[in-house]
């Protein structure tokens, strides 16, 4: 194994539960882009599905943000789906197709993607490792084997996290 190779193996993990249909999720990225400024590649944000049964199109949305994955473009088209919840909500599955659209994506691949149901396996083992460790809402963080519930409240939460990822590089 190279350097860099191992030295990504170790590099910490924040899992971000979230659903992209989520206010609170939408809220939630100015802390998710702090500690993206704040540690750069020396810790691995993840974003982790828990579509939420109350938001009719988050099971969709997760499906989609798959397919923008395997296009190459997955958070790009993950927080650009959140910026526009309300619309999600009021429009549904045509907002995730324009989304794909506007950020150059293939959009008909998106379409195809949705009725085939060629993601669902991932979403599902998503959403079920989620439940396993007690994820409940959206957004929750895990971090260091602690879990920080922020669909309550995101107050506080982003020194939490900073204190248990320095705690974890060293700092």
């Amino acid at each position: 194994m190279d350097e860099n190779a191992a030295s990504e193996a170790t590099r910490p993990v924040l899992d971000v539960w979230c659903e992209l249909q989520c206010p609170d999720c939408h809220r939630a990225m100015s802390d998710v882009h702090a500690l993206r400024e704040r540690y750069g590649d020396t810790l691995e944000i993840r974003f982790r599905h828990f579509p939420l049964e109350r938001h009719k199109y988050a099971y969709a949305a997760a499906q989609a943000a798959e397919e923008a994955y395997a296009q190459g473009n997955g958070p790009a088209y993950e927080e650009a789906v959140l910026a526009r919840t309300r619309d999600l909500g009021e429009r549904g599955e045509e907002v995730l197709i324009e989304v794909a659209r506007e950020l150059g994506l293939d959009s008909e691949e998106f379409e195809t993607a949705l009725i085939d149901g060629r993601h669902l396996l991932a979403v599902d083992a998503d959403q079920a490792e989620g439940k396993a460790i007690g994820v409940t809402g959206t957004p929750t963080y895990v971090i260091a084997g602690e879990r920080l519930d922020g669909g309550k409240s995101q107050e506080g939460l982003r020194e939490r996290i900073e204190s248990l990822a320095d705690g974890l590089l060293g700092r």
